[in-house]
């Protein structure tokens, strides 16, 4: 838009001299009259009373930096500054939180504004960049507003430097560095490209008895086709039967695998509920997790795992590459797996399990109560505040919850063979469990907080990193001895527990189950902003 008005008024400029006077006009390039034309707005001298008036000091500093002269409205950038904060929406941003409407007219009346007003404008723009850079950098809420179950140490930016770097270095370069880099936050930044190509409208409810499966036939098979035609699941037909075929089965599975659904190609509960969200109810969710991504560490390490909680999924990640993925089993709805980062300490092989105090009051106790005989059926000892055993027959219910209840090793442990500690307060870890079958289940959101996780061993072996000392053979042969054995870290590898529902994957929109129901929170939050 600014450089269109701008072209335009050259072109004013241009024509009415040529009404005066005939002479031949050099050729130039748009980028040479754009040029011109910008530094055709004079650099006004900023008196220190008004910048006194200014409260923000990295203003101030801007300008004191700049010899007390105003920037953009001489400088080139502007215009490219303009054109960002025009398009904050494409960054997951809100427009009514910048002073758009307000830039605009001035942009019209650029040539016409006085000293004054020139400055008072060149403040408007340094301060809806400094609100740009602090939203994008680090997020317009704190997550410890909003959430107990966060533990992330916050980045240190330097916002004055930053500022600085925009009066010596290259615009463009200056904002992208602002932006977070993961790989996750760009695929977040293209799935918002990839909704906002949908029709926003509300889609119409799509319900159904039971559920939907090939050789039905049925008029609700046609609203079903027709979503899946919407989401270009499935291709446009010339005419759309009631017959649940093979094409729609194919149709429905590659839905589900885009929503981290069981991929049977029957539409039941879990299916029809995201088929049953609207394109605006995605960007929404699209939003949030970009402004969860900016919480999170810019630097994650060179070595590390990180756990998509609402995907079930581990990744360890080496020098950028992707290099192991498993299946994990999270904390339920009741007992969330908190999002955290870490690093790793030490593996501990044949663990024992001393049992948390939220699962011995809700667990344990209550068993126990039903059938003493449930302590030796779970191979548990308990012991007094003195560290005496205290037998079955001995338990006594008043002091049952300042009992200490530890499982022995072994296959019938619940944290299984191998359990992976990191220092958190949520005394939360990694482990192997006795129920290996639960990693089969499309929703895997069953355990009490901790992460459960498949091919532990294997996992072990590749964090340990010690062909000689800890090989896959070694750690076999060590969980059969039902010995407990630690095993310390000699490398630095950070954990992040990390909870995003929404991204993209080679052109094609991601989402998951918003487990703990995060999503619609945080974006009412974000709106709520002044």
């Amino acid at each position: 838009m600014v450089k269109n008005l701008l072209f335009i008024f050259i072109l004013a400029v241009f024509f009415i001299s040529c009404k005066e006077k005939v002479e031949v006009v050099p050729e130039v390039t748009i980028e040479e009259i754009e040029l011109d034309s910008l530094n055709r707005i004079k650099m006004v001298s900023i008196d220190t009373l008004s910048l006194e008036a200014i409260s923000d000091s990295l203003i101030q500093s801007f300008y004191l930096n700049n010899q007390l002269k105003t920037f953009w409205v001489s400088d080139q950038s502007r215009g490219a500054l303009v054109n960002e904060l025009l398009k904050v929406e494409e960054e997951g941003l809100f427009e009514k939180h910048f002073d758009l409407d307000s830039i605009q007219k001035h942009e019209t009346i650029l040539e016409k504004l006085s000293d004054k007003e020139l400055i008072s404008y060149d403040f408007l723009l340094t301060k809806n960049l400094l609100r740009y850079i602090y939203k994008v950098s680090k997020g317009s809420i704190n997550p410890k507003e909003m959430y107990e179950d966060y533990e992330l140490k916050p980045d240190t930016f330097d916002f004055k430097t930053t500022l600085l770097r925009f009066q010596k270095e290259d615009f463009d370069k200056v904002i992208n560095d602002i932006k977070p880099q993961h790989i996750v936050y760009k695929k977040l930044r293209t799935a918002l490209e990839l909704i906002n190509e949908f029709p926003n409208k509300n889609l119409p409810i799509i319900e159904i008895d039971d559920k939907l499966e090939i050789s039905d036939t049925t008029e609700t098979v046609i609203a079903l086709k027709e979503r899946l035609i919407f989401w270009k699941d499935l291709k446009q037909q010339d005419s759309i039967t009631p017959v649940f075929d093979e094409e729609t089965e194919l149709a429905v599975k590659k839905f589900q695998m885009r929503h981290g659904l069981a991929t049977d190609g029957v539409v039941g509960v879990g299916t029809l509920y995201a088929l049953n969200k609207n394109p605006e109810e995605r960007r929404f969710q699209i939003i949030a997790n970009m402004e969860r991504w900016r919480w999170y560490p810019r630097d994650l390490g060179d070595d590390y795992l990180i756990i998509n909680i609402p995907d079930y999924t581990l990744h360890a990640i080496k020098n950028n590459d992707t290099t192991k993925t498993n299946r994990v089993i999270v904390g339920k709805s009741s007992r969330r797996t908190p999002v955290l980062t870490s690093k790793f300490s030490h593996l501990v092989f044949n663990p024992t399990w001393t049992i948390p105090p939220t699962i011995k009051k809700n667990d344990i106790v209550p068993s126990v109560k039903k059938d003493r005989g449930y302590l030796a059926s779970k191979n548990m000892t308990v012991y007094d505040r003195q560290g005496n055993k205290v037998s079955a027959e001995d338990w006594n219910e008043k002091d049952a919850l300042s009992y200490r209840y530890v499982q022995s090793p072994g296959a019938y442990n619940s944290l299984g063979l191998v359990k992976f500690m990191f220092p958190n307060r949520f005394m939360v870890y990694l482990h192997d469990t006795n129920s290996r079958s639960f990693f089969d289940k499309a929703n895997r959101s069953l355990s009490s907080g901790c992460v459960r996780v498949q091919d532990p061993f294997d996992l072990a072996a590749y964090l340990l990193d010690d062909e000689k000392k800890w090989s896959l053979e070694t750690i076999n042969a060590l969980v059969k001895t039902n010995n407990t054995k630690e095993a310390k870290m000699t490398k630095d590898v950070n954990v992040h527990l990390f909870y995003w529902t929404a991204w993209s994957e080679n052109g094609t929109l991601q989402f998951r189950d918003d487990l703990y129901n995060k999503d619609e929170a945080l974006y009412k939050a974000l709106l709520e902003l002044d």
